[in-house]
């Protein structure tokens, strides 16, 4: 029943950040936001690494940028609408090392977040990751494509 409570308050809290963004905002010229959640520890993932790649044409992944989650589990700068073009992106967020950190041994290493950006048009992509040693649970909010 925990479980289901704390997922409750991630689709809330999901739910509050996912509101559209104005298009002359600071928020406007980073297009995807990241949040993680620590589900044992019940706060923010702080200093996870997160890693964004581009697809190649030849199905390569290019690495454009690698940032940590602020104090609040966030991360918003790893590209800009200028280098946000259409295409399939990957975010890889090195789960080991956060938990080790902890000391705990997870299962798992790695998540990644495969995804299709772009395709119809300019758009805000917020992505919430509710995270355990065993699990996790990725959601995403994609805005309307910019006019």
């Amino acid at each position: 029943m925990a479980f289901h409570s704390v997922f409750l308050v991630f689709l809330a809290g999901l739910a509050f950040f996912s509101e559209a963004t104005p298009p002359d905002s600071d928020d406007s010229k980073h297009p995807l936001f990241i949040k993680i959640l620590d589900s044992v520890r019940g706060s923010p993932a702080q200093n996870v690494l997160l890693k964004l790649y581009k697809e190649d044409a030849d199905g390569a992944w290019q690495l454009l940028n690698s940032k940590q989650t602020d104090d609040n589990g966030e991360s918003q700068e790893l590209t800009t609408k200028e280098h946000f073009a259409a295409g399939i992106y990957k975010i890889e967020l090195d789960t080991a090392s956060y938990w080790k950190r902890l000391g705990l041994n997870p299962f798992h290493h790695y998540v990644d977040v495969v995804f299709t950006a772009n395709d119809s048009g300019y758009r805000h992509y917020s992505i919430a990751v509710l995270l355990s040693p065993f699990s996790y649970s990725i959601a995403a909010v994609v805005g309307d494509p910019a006019k």
